[in-house]
C-alpha cells in the first residue's frame, strides 16, 4: 500500500509536510506502526494519531505545547499531549498544569479534554505520536521524531509570532529548531511531580502566552 497517498491528515498540514511522505524513514515508520497496531493494543486509537494536526491547522497555530509521547494507559491517550478524555482521572502532570493555570490566571479548569485549546490554535504536539500499550517510550526512535521536528521547523520558518511552550529538558532541546527572533519561546521544568516544584510552578506560561498574542494582534487563548 502507498501510505503517502492514503495518509489522512488535515489538508494544510499535508501540504506543508508533503515532502516527508516521500522519504525512506516515513515508509519504514508507517510499516512499523501498522505492524504494532496489528500485533496488539497501541495508544492512541488509530483514528486519533494525527488529531493534534487535524484540530489545529497549520495556519491557525498560535501556541505550541510539546510533549514526549502519548500516555500508554489504554483509554487515556487521545492524540494530544497531556490531554485525557473527560471522565478520566487526570494524569499527575495535567493536575500540575491545572494548578499552575489557576495560580497564573485564577482559572479553575475541570475539563481534562483539551480539545477546546486545540480548536483555538494550541497545537498539542507529542514528539512521538504512538506508543505500545503499557510500554512507555516503546515507539521512540522509529521515525516520529523526524516528522514532528519537521513540523516544528516549518512553523518556525513559515509562520510568525507563535508561542512555543517547552516544558522539561526533552522539549527544551527542540529550542534549536525555533527562530526566537520571530517567535516567543517559554521554557521551564516539566510539570511532572518530579520537577514541577523546581520552577514549573510560578512560571506563568498561560498569561505570558496571552500577553504576547495580544501584543502581536492576535486573540488570546481562553484557557478555562
Amino acid at each position: 500500500m502507498n501510505f503517502r497517498k492514503t495518509v489522512r491528515i488535515e489538508p494544510t498540514w499535508k501540504e506543508h509536510l508533503q515532502p516527508e511522505f516521500d522519504k525512506l524513514y516515513w515508509a519504514e515508520l508507517t510499516s512499523f506502526v501498522r505492524a504494532e497496531y496489528q500485533a496488539g493494543q497501541c495508544c492512541p486509537p488509530g483514528k486519533h494519531i494525527f488529531r493534534a494536526f487535524d484540530l489545529t491547522p497549520f495556519d491557525k497555530v498560535k501556541v505550541v505545547i510539546l510533549g514526549q509521547d502519548p500516555y500508554h494507559t489504554p483509554g487515556a491517550a487521545m492524540g494530544f499531549c497531556f490531554s485525557v478524555p473527560d471522565g478520566n482521572r487526570p494524569q499527575p502532570s495535567l493536575q500540575n498544569i491545572f494548578q499552575e493555570l489557576e495560580s497564573d490566571l485564577g482559572v479553575k479548569r475541570t475539563h481534562t479534554d483539551l480539545s477546546d485549546w486545540a480548536e483555538q490554535g494550541v497545537f498539542l504536539l507529542n514528539a512521538v505520536l504512538t506508543v505500545r500499550a503499557r510500554e512507555a517510550g516503546s515507539h521512540a526512535g522509529k521515525g516520529w521524531e523526524n516528522f514532528t521536528d519537521t513540523a516544528i521547523s516549518l512553523l518556525s520558518q513559515r509562520r510568525e509570532h507563535v508561542v512555543f511552550i517547552l516544558w522539561g529538558s526533552y522539549a527544551i532541546a527542540k529550542r534549536a529548531l525555533i527562530d526566537a527572533r520571530k517567535h516567543l519561546v517559554i521554557t521551564s521544568p516539566h510539570p511532572s511531580p518530579f520537577s514541577a516544584h523546581k520552577g514549573f510552578f510560578g512560571s506563568r506560561p498561560f498569561s505570558r502566552a496571552n500577553e504576547y498574542l495580544r501584543a502581536t494582534g492576535q486573540e488570546p487563548i481562553v484557557w478555562g
